[in-house]
């Protein structure tokens, strides 16, 4: 197993984040990583999710939507191939840190025969793209361009 973690501070409420990262048919004006999402957000549903970090080539896979948790946890599996290939269990974490301020965490956990022969286009594609997310979501909630984001 293998994963990646990244987190960032933004001054907003949990309510207003949720609402963003759940807004996904502004993704295309905003998201530079998770580019187009489409379907319903509930527990079993799958969604259609093409995402790339700047630089690359997006891809499109069909996740099951594993928890929503409403301004707390969107989590989602997405699998290449056949399970224990390569799966993705990609998780969105709010965590409060004030009245109007969170911590948004953002990370992944690959499993699957092919991870070993992944590990490092993860750790410099798929890292980069979640910093570049959460940048862009700090940029959309608070209008500041630019932010560091802790890996």
């Amino acid at each position: 197993m293998k994963e990646l973690r990244t987190e960032i501070d933004i001054d907003a409420s949990a309510e207003h984040v949720w609402a963003a990262l759940t807004d996904f048919a502004a993704f295309p004006e905003w998201n530079p990583f998770i580019r187009r999402i489409e379907g319903t957000l509930a527990v079993g549903s799958r969604l259609e999710v093409s995402l790339g970090a700047s630089g690359t080539k997006p891809m499109t896979f069909r996740p099951t939507v594993l928890r929503v948790d409403p301004n707390r946890e969107l989590r989602w599996l997405g699998r290449v191939g056949l399970p224990r290939i390569f799966d993705g269990e990609h998780i969105f974490e709010i965590e409060p840190r004030g009245p109007n301020r969170v911590r948004f965490v953002q990370r992944e956990r690959f499993r699957g025969l092919f991870v070993p022969l992944l590990a490092k286009s993860l750790d410099r594609d798929a890292r980069r793209g979640f910093e570049e997310m959460n940048r862009a979501l700090l940029a959309r909630l608070t209008g500041r361009p630019t932010a560091t984001a802790k890996a």
